[in-house]
């Protein structure tokens, strides 16, 4: 028997899941289907582009994804704190961001004086928009039904896109949210879908070893096809990785970016039974791959928290490309 969701997201145990949605039957909607001869590869975008432009909405941050031909992974935290921090009016623009909201909350955006009853109602509104925007249930639900409408509409048919039902494993350790992000971020790897993880498209580690999401043709994308009022929402990047461990304070993954490019690097040449692919044990170093001196990355990465505050941007601090 199935368990409700409310007892399987305990913020007290962990705020880091890994979750897994398939699509109905394993069907290769997302991919190139073998059996019809089509290709949806174009698919495996549009819920990239969803994830990313959706997480800057909520206060789920996203810490690796790779979408695949049949499913996709999330590895996420869950941070109410970013929605507890804001202030009333900031919460309802991002609620109507994604949602048209019921009138009187859009005149309360708009600035318009409202009776007593009106603004009561209008403060309720906003106290279930900042539990909807920290629950992971909700955002499965805003990430996956227009995803589902578009492709049954592209494909002309009804019914169900996603399984009914997704998956959300808790991360309770350190060791286990980085074994789960190496397992996410492998799965093209493992699949015989890439070679390397530079070369895995639709995955977290491309993104964060070379930068390549356009936010403004997402935002058209969604927008145009009616799945968003508007946007205007600062993208949120990936959940950063914290080069040192902090007592307090800890937002980012506790370990250092080079590190994990290297694990991951390390483990997908292991060779599985069960799996088709690995990286190729002929290939370089990934660190080499990618031409990265690591005394210059980790000088620099000792000296950020004490320079970034004169000098360094978020955006400068991390640079991965060559």
């Amino acid at each position: 028997m199935t368990k409700a969701r409310k007892d399987l997201i305990s913020l007290a145990d962990t705020p880091y899941y890994h979750i897994t949605t398939r699509c109905v039957r394993r069907s290769f909607l997302c991919g190139f289907d073998r059996e019809t001869k089509t290709d949806y590869e174009h698919r495996r975008q549009w819920i990239v582009e969803r994830i990313r432009l959706l997480a800057s909405v909520f206060a789920i941050d996203i810490c690796a994804y790779a979408v695949m031909s049949n499913h996709y992974h999330l590895v996420v935290k869950i941070s109410p704190e970013q929605i507890e921090a804001l202030d009333d009016q900031t919460v309802v623009q991002r609620w109507l961001t994604v949602f048209k909201g019921h009138p009187l909350v859009r005149d309360y955006a708009n600035g318009a004086a409202l009776p007593s009853l009106h603004r009561e109602f209008v403060a309720q509104q906003i106290e279930h928009f900042r539990r909807s925007l920290a629950d992971i249930s909700c955002f499965m639900k805003y990430l996956n039904q227009p995803i589902s409408r578009r492709a049954n509409k592209e494909d002309r048919c009804k019914g169900r896109f996603f399984e009914q039902r997704y998956t959300s494993d808790p991360l309770l350790t350190e060791e286990a949210l980085l074994s789960c992000m190496a397992y996410v971020d492998l799965n093209p790897i493992r699949a015989k879908m890439a070679e390397t993880p530079e070369s895995s498209d639709y995955t977290s580690i491309q993104e964060r070893i070379k930068p390549q999401f356009d936010l403004a043709k997402a935002i058209g994308n969604l927008t145009g096809q009616g799945f968003f009022q508007s946007f205007n929402v600062e993208l949120k990047p990936l959940l950063s990785f914290n080069e040192t461990t902090r007592n307090q304070g800890q937002t980012g993954i506790p370990f250092a970016l080079i590190d994990y490019l290297e694990l991951v690097d390390w483990t997908g040449r292991i060779i599985r039974a069960d799996k088709r692919g690995a990286i190729s044990s002929r290939l370089p170093p990934i660190l080499k791959r990618l031409k990265i001196n690591k005394k210059k990355w980790l000088s620099g990465a000792t000296e950020f928290e004490r320079v970034r505050r004169h000098r360094f941007s978020a955006k400068k601090a991390a640079p991965l490309a060559a």
